[in-house]
């Protein structure tokens, strides 16, 4: 079929170069394609971890369905209901018994351990979807500098910790002006055609074994390649203008020994990144395994990884509850924001997908299944919310309650060995990587996308 060439049709960029300006403009119907060549709409993920696990006591939702009462670690998320979609009895096969090793594969999957290299985490495969869009082909953000984001090759990609040095990567030019950035990555064009040119006539002389690594080692070459192509067209494209008061309040000196202030701090960062458009992959990671931050605030001056081994010591256990029902509240603000923030299309929320949970249920013996995880927004993106998923249903005899309806210390043996081998966080990372447009029918070791959370 042919399509019309659109004369009329004016991009938006070109607007904003046009105009000299650097605020970005609302979509006008100029700037919209016909029907028929239509391309959709900026779709954005974000993937937000909890270090150590939860309280399962207190966390886990005992109703399936859209009648579910939330439990009291989930209670911030209540005024979301309707857009949220909690999940129970999910697991990552080759996480089982990796203890710490759960941060590294929550969103790749992979089998580690023992040699083994980590794998790319579905992030950067949707990155790699998106990065033809926007200036950043992601974000990754931690409160410690440990990421959650894997490249094709399983390395981790850096991540910064400080709201303040973000904001000026993604919205200052650089010192010198573009001319100058342009010439860094002329010379690191240079050295990438050069180091190329010398490894395609190494790989005439070498074994098929050694070619194979060679060949891993080119695909990595050629990523950096495609970077700096995509940053040398971006050079003269203005950065968007930010309004003071935002820009005084992500560039304040803000420390995780406040996390209150420290967490909402970078969920208002990654809505500006967000609504400006200067990327649509995001991950923050709120803490590590080994630590996960205390909670002044609360009075609370233990890590979570010290509180999640507990012992069953009931004051350290309501404790627990009290930073679970903390991080779910900072979660439930930046759903705040995604709601109330608009783009040319209506509220964030709306084409963004969030997903928040943990490699660890039950900390305290390192238990890896059952893993808590919510899902929000994305209803543009074909997402349904409204009820609780709950996979460990029809394959035990139902979760023990005493006799005050209580959750029972049982509990804790299906947050360390599942009982639903077939419901695996792939099944869902692969699914919301459909979402974002990925073309695969499976990632890690998934079997199926999750037809309970598609509209």
């Amino acid at each position: 079929m042919n399509t019309p060439r659109q004369s009329w049709l004016m991009s938006r960029r070109h607007v904003l170069r046009g105009l000299g300006a650097t605020i970005a403009l609302p979509m006008l119907d100029c700037m919209r394609p016909l029907r028929g060549a239509a391309t959709p709409g900026a779709k954005r993920a974000v993937f937000i971890y909890l270090p150590n696990g939860v309280n399962t006591l207190d966390y886990q939702i005992l109703q399936t369905g859209a009648d579910c009462q939330f439990s009291k670690g989930l209670k911030a998320l209540e005024r979301h209901r309707a857009e949220i979609t909690p999940i129970s009895g999910l697991h990552h096969p080759n996480g089982l018994g990796h203890h710490h090793g759960c941060q590294g594969i929550w969103l790749t999957g992979a089998e580690i351990g023992q040699g083994k290299r980590n794998s790319i985490s579905v992030d950067q495969l949707i990155a790699e979807k998106m990065a033809p869009h926007t200036r950043f082909p992601s974000l990754e953000i931690s409160d410690t500098g440990r990421s959650l984001a894997y490249n094709r090759d399983g390395i981790s990609l850096p991540a910064e910790t400080k709201p303040g040095e973000v904001f000026k990567r993604l919205f200052e030019a650089p010192a010198g002006g573009a001319e100058k950035e342009r010439e860094t990555l002329r010379r690191r064009g240079s050295v990438l055609d050069a180091v190329l040119d010398e490894a395609h006539d190494l790989e005439r002389r070498i074994g098929n074994e050694d070619r194979g690594r060679l060949d891993q080692y080119l695909t990595a070459v050629r990523e950096v390649e495609v970077r700096t192509e995509r940053a040398d067209g971006w050079l003269d494209v203005p950065r968007p203008t930010i309004a003071d008061a935002d820009r005084q309040r992500i560039t304040r000196q803000v420390s995780p020994n406040a996390p209150g202030d420290y967490f909402r701090t970078m969920y208002d960062l990654m809505i500006l990144a967000f609504q400006t458009d200067v990327t649509r992959v995001i991950t923050f990671s709120s803490g590590d395994e080994g630590k996960g931050l205390p909670i002044p605030e609360l009075g609370i001056n233990q890590t979570r990884h010290a509180l999640s081994h507990h012992n069953g010591d009931p004051d350290q256990l309501a404790r627990l509850t009290q930073s679970d029902a903390f991080n779910f509240e900072q979660f439930a603000y930046f759903l705040d924001r995604l709601a109330k923030t608009q783009d040319a299309d209506g509220p964030l929320l709306d084409s963004t997908v969030a997903l928040y949970g943990s490699g660890m249920a039950y900390g305290h013996s390192h238990g890896n299944a059952n893993l808590p995880t919510v899902v929000a927004g994305g209803r543009k993106l074909g997402l349904k919310h409204g009820k609780h998923i709950d996979f460990n249903v029809g394959h035990f005899e139902g979760y023990a309650l005493g006799e005050d309806g209580v959750l029972q210390n049982t509990h804790y043996g299906i947050c360390s060995r599942p009982v639903n081998s077939e419901a695996r966080l792939s099944n869902l990372l692969v699914t919301l990587a459909q979402k974002m447009e990925v073309e695969t029918e499976t990632f890690a070791d998934s079997l199926r996308t999750l037809s309970q959370l598609e509209s």
